[in-house]
């Protein structure tokens, strides 16, 4: 199969690097130095630095060069969130079309799958999503992922495409489901971190989890998908690695602001995009619409736009009335 991946950080580096061991896939680099780098050096420095590029795996900074190489295979989009809208605009009206981004508009409130209707109304569509580091499936290591789509034949050219030994890729219906689970996740991962980073426990760190996916599930309902979605990999599973994995970016922000560093500076010394902390507000935004209490990432937006501490806001969070567990 003909893939391009048009993006080329951490995770469409990754998911390329996987995919050329048996098809043919082209890398788009939206900088021009950065993808004559990738060329030359054989490996994505900046964020893979670790891993060898395929010989076989093209690398350009012409995206018509790219979408042209995959006109009859596969296009994915690996953008972080902020570009999905942009990109998606600028491929052909009847390109078929999946994205890895995870998160809501900034500016909108969009879900991918809602910025994809509003662009490309009558396009194919769909979201890969899961529990991925991208360093462990550029390295081959066990990984399982969910395709979500509304169209069977677009869900089966990613399942030809990416499942393999290492790789196994389930499918869904619910497109809402498994968005939300991919974006709210990243929100609790900085609740977990902070948490973790004040040395408060394991009893702690489960109870935060859980309650955490209760958050996730009331918003995914409210939105209209299944409560059952998020007992899977784009719920429970990437909450669980977001949340307590050392590669994750999230968490190492909640890490940062237990720490005492300000915002700005958990960032600089991160230096990489971390999804959820431009996704808090929209997803608190998006609750109250819906009438959905979601008193975690309350907690999270506060002591990210600087009206809590992490210590006062987990005293917030344990300072609550009692209630039925729902």
């Amino acid at each position: 199969m003909k893939i391009a991946i048009l993006g080329a950080g951490a995770w469409g580096t990754a998911l390329a690097v996987s995919a050329a061991a048996r098809h043919d896939v082209c890398l788009w680099a939206r900088d021009a130095a950065q993808a004559a780098a990738l060329a030359r050096e054989r490996c994505n420095r900046r964020y893979l630095g670790e891993v060898a590029l395929p010989p076989a795996l093209r690398i350009t900074a012409e995206r018509d060069a790219a979408l042209a190489h995959a006109a009859h295979g596969l296009t994915v989009v690996a953008t972080p969130m902020s570009g999905l809208r942009q990109t998606l605009a600028a491929l052909p009206d009847a390109r078929a079309v999946i994205w890895l981004s995870k998160g809501f508009e900034a500016a909108t409130g969009a879900l991918g799958h809602e910025i994809a209707h509003q662009v490309r109304p009558a396009a194919a569509c769909g979201v890969l999503s899961g529990p991925s580091f991208a360093l462990e499936v550029a390295r081959g290591q066990p990984t399982a992922l969910v395709v979500a789509s509304g169209d069977d034949a677009l869900a089966a050219q990613v399942l030809q495409a990416f499942h393999g030994e290492a790789l196994r890729v389930y499918t869904s219906n619910d497109v809402v489901g498994v968005e939300v689970g991919g974006a709210v996740k990243n929100v609790l991962a900085i609740a977990v971190g902070a948490l973790d980073g004040m040395q408060l426990g394991l009893n702690a760190r489960a109870a935060l989890i859980t309650r955490g996916l209760a958050e996730i599930t009331r918003l995914g309902v409210a939105l209209g998908a299944r409560a059952e979605t998020f007992m899977g990999l784009s719920g429970l599973g990437d909450l669980v690695l977001t949340a307590t994995g050392d590669l994750s970016r999230n968490r190492r922000v909640g890490l940062l602001l237990a720490a005492g560093r300000p915002l700005a500076q958990a960032l600089a010394e991160l230096g990489h995009v971390a999804e959820g902390v431009s996704t808090a507000p929209v997803v608190l935004a998006r609750a109250r619409a819906l009438g959905v209490e979601m008193p975690i990432t309350q907690c999270v937006v506060d002591a990210l736009e600087g009206r809590a501490t992490v210590a006062q806001a987990v005293q917030r969070l344990m300072g609550r009335e009692a209630r039925t567990e729902s």
